[in-house]
């Protein structure tokens, strides 16, 4: 059962509790043996290294990860080339992707003596655009970043795309069309 602890503090008296003459001194003494005793002596000197490495620790990452502002000169300072892709993210987005397709079209060639010809022709325009393509990342280097420029590199990319699906389309149609002759021929 619970009791109620005003009944029960209704009779308490407290003890009155008195230090003795000595008190003062022997805390005082043990105070003292305290401060002085050797482990106690040890101890700051590792919390002083402890403090220490984790200063250098931080200030080592802090010249890491944060840029100052400043470039860092090396022995081979590289000079940074402006491209298509390091103007925007939206940017590096179309260029990777025009550029993906490209080698993807490319990589799905089939190279035979009988398209060999047809294939060599829309491989030398694609090297002209290719040309071309180096020469508007050169004037974007050097003339700035302008919408001619990148319309004329986004224009590039999408032409030697479409160059290569156009290849690809007509060299189905001459492999269909063979393959119809040899039926024929066959017959």
């Amino acid at each position: 059962m619970p009791k109620d602890i005003r009944k029960m503090l209704e009779n308490y008296s407290e003890k009155p509790s008195e230090l003795s003459t000595n008190h003062n001194k022997r805390f005082e003494e043990r105070l003292f043996k305290e401060l002085h005793s050797e482990e106690k002596k040890k101890r700051p000197v590792i919390q002083w290294l402890s403090i220490a490495a984790s200063i250098v620790l931080l200030v080592t990452l802090g010249v890491k990860f944060i840029d100052f502002g400043g470039e860092i000169e090396t022995e081979d300072p590289v000079e940074k080339k402006l491209t298509l892709g390091s103007i925007s993210p939206d940017l590096n987005t179309i260029e990777s992707y025009y550029i993906n397709s490209i080698n993807l079209e490319l990589s799905e060639l089939e190279v035979t003596d009988e398209n060999k010809e047809l294939l060599n022709d829309y491989l030398e325009k694609i090297g002209e655009l290719t040309k071309e393509y180096k020469s508007l990342t050169e004037e974007l280097n050097t003339k700035g970043v302008n919408d001619q420029t990148i319309d004329a590199l986004i224009s590039n990319l999408r032409l030697r795309l479409q160059l290569l699906q156009r290849l690809k389309k007509q060299l189905n149609d001459f492999k269909k069309l063979n393959l119809k002759q040899n039926e024929i021929q066959q017959v």
